[in-house]
C-alpha cells in the first residue's frame, strides 16, 4: 500500500538527527540508502508498482506535518489502538495551532528520488482531508482557525497545490490513504458520532467533495482512494463492513481505484463492491500486513474468485491489506516476512491475471 518496516539503522538515525547527534546531510545519505532498499526489496518480489517505502516519514501523515508550519506534533487528541487480544496502545495525534504555512513541498523529494530509482511504475501517497480534520482541536486549534472547515479550506488548497508538483515532476500515481471514512462504518463510532451531534453520512458526503476537490482535473493521472481500518503496531480502531458508505463513497467519489481492506472478519463481505462504477478498479488488501501468518498462492486466489463473482476479474487488483509500517515503530512481524508476504502477492497476481 505504501510503507514499508523500516530498518533499525534509519529509526536509530532519525534519533540522532533529531538530538543534533547526526547532520542533515549524513541523514539524508542514510535515508536514500533505505529506499534503494526499499525499492530493491518490491522489485525483486515481483510488484508492478512501487513506492519509497515512506521511509523518509515518521508516519504515514509525515509528508502533511513536517511541509507545513503549524502543527503541534504530537498535542492532539489521542486514539486508542486495540487487537484481538485485548491489548491496547494510545496514539497522540498532531494538532494544528498556528495558521498552516508552506514550507516545502510534501513529497516532491520522496518522488524525485524514487523515479530515478524505480524501474517499475512509482506511486506515492497522500493523507485525505478528512484524515487531517482530526488533526483540528476545537479549544487548541481556535486562535489559528475559528472553524473546522476553515482549517480544512487551506489543507484541500496545499494539498491541490502538491498534487499539481507531483504531476509536473512526473507522477502518474497518486494513492489519498483515508483511514477517517472508516470511522465511518464502525457501528460503535457512527453512533459516537450521532451523540455529538454530527451525522455520519453528511461526513462522508463532506469527505468526498474535499476529495473531489483535490482530485480536480489531471487527465492521465491514477488518483487511488486507500480505506482502512487504522494500523498502528500490528492493531487497529475500526471494524465493520464498507456497506454504510459504499453507495456514496463508491459511487459520489472520482477516484479509479478504490483500495481496500479485506484482510479479516473485521472488513465484512465483497457485497459492497456492488456498488463500484463499471469504469473503477478495485485493489483487494487481502495479504494481512499485521500478523506474521504467511497467506498462500491457492488463499489469495480463491478469495479474489469470490469477489469476481461481484466485480470482474479484469477490475479487480491484490495487494497487502494496509502499509508494513504505517508509523516508524512498524507492525509486529520480522522483515523476512514482509518480504515473503510480498512474493506471495506478486506469485499470486501472476497465477491470476497472467496464466
Amino acid at each position: 500500500m505504501g510503507s514499508l518496516l523500516r530498518p533499525a539503522y534509519l529509526a536509530e538515525a532519525r534519533r540522532d538527527a533529531a538530538s543534533g547527534r547526526l547532520g542533515p546531510a549524513e541523514f539524508k545519505r542514510i535515508e536514500d540508502r533505505a529506499v534503494d532498499e526499499a525499492v530493491a526489496l518490491q522489485e525483486a518480489a515481483g510488484l508492478d508498482v512501487v513506492t519509497d517505502g515512506e521511509m523518509r516519514r515518521y508516519a504515514f501523515f509525515g509528508h502533511l506535518i513536517e511541509a507545513l508550519d503549524g502543527f503541534d506534533r504530537f498535542g492532539g487528541w489521542a486514539i486508542p489502538f486495540r487487537n484481538e487480544d485485548g491489548e491496547q496502545l494510545v496514539f497522540k495525534r498532531p494538532v494544528v495551532v498556528e495558521r498552516l504555512r508552506w514550507r516545502r513541498s510534501m513529497c516532491g523529494e520522496e518522488f524525485a528520488y524514487l523515479r530515478a530509482r524505480a524501474r517499475r511504475p512509482a506511486k506515492t501517497t497522500l493523507i485525505s482531508a478528512q484524515q487531517a480534520a482530526a488533526y483540528y482541536d476545537p479549544e487548541k486549534s481556535r486562535a489559528a482557525y475559528p472553524t473546522r472547515d476553515a482549517y480544512l479550506a487551506d489543507v484541500v488548497d496545499f494539498t491541490r497545490r502538491e498534487v499539481e508538483e507531483l504531476i509536473r515532476l512526473g507522477c502518474t500515481y497518486i494513492q489519498i490513504d483515508a483511514p477517517q471514512y472508516a470511522a465511518l462504518l464502525d457501528p460503535e463510532i457512527r453512533e459516537g458520532y450521532r451523540r455529538r451531534g454530527s451525522d455520519p453520512d453528511r461526513l462522508v458526503d463532506t469527505c468526498i467533495e474535499m476529495d473531489n476537490a483535490v482530485i480536480g482535473d489531471h487527465p492521465g493521472v491514477t488518483f487511488g482512494l486507500h480505506i482502512c481500518r487504522g494500523n498502528n503496531q500490528s492493531m487497529f480502531y475500526a471494524s465493520g463492513g464498507y456497506e454504510p458508505i459504499a453507495e456514496r463513497v463508491f459511487r459520489r467519489a472520482r477516484f479509479q481505484r478504490f483500495l481496500l481492506e479485506y484482510d479479516d472478519e473485521r472488513s465484512g463481505s465483497f457485497a459492497p463492491l456492488r456498488a463500484v462504477p463499471d469504469d473503477r478498479t478495485v485493489v483487494l488488501g487481502l495479504a494481512t500486513t499485521k500478523k506474521p501468518r504467511l497467506e498462500t498462492v491457492e488463499e489469495l486466489a480463491g478469495r479474489i474468485e469470490a469477489a469476481a463473482k461481484i466485480v470482474p476479474l479484469e477490475r479487480l487488483a491484490l495487494s497487502p491489506q494496509c502499509g508494513f509500517a504505517s508509523t516508524l515503530e512498524g507492525n509486529r512481524i520480522p522483515p523476512e516476512t514482509q518480504r515473503r508476504k510480498l512474493e506471495v502477492v506478486a506469485a499470486t497476481a501472476r497465477a491470476v491475471w497472467r496464466s
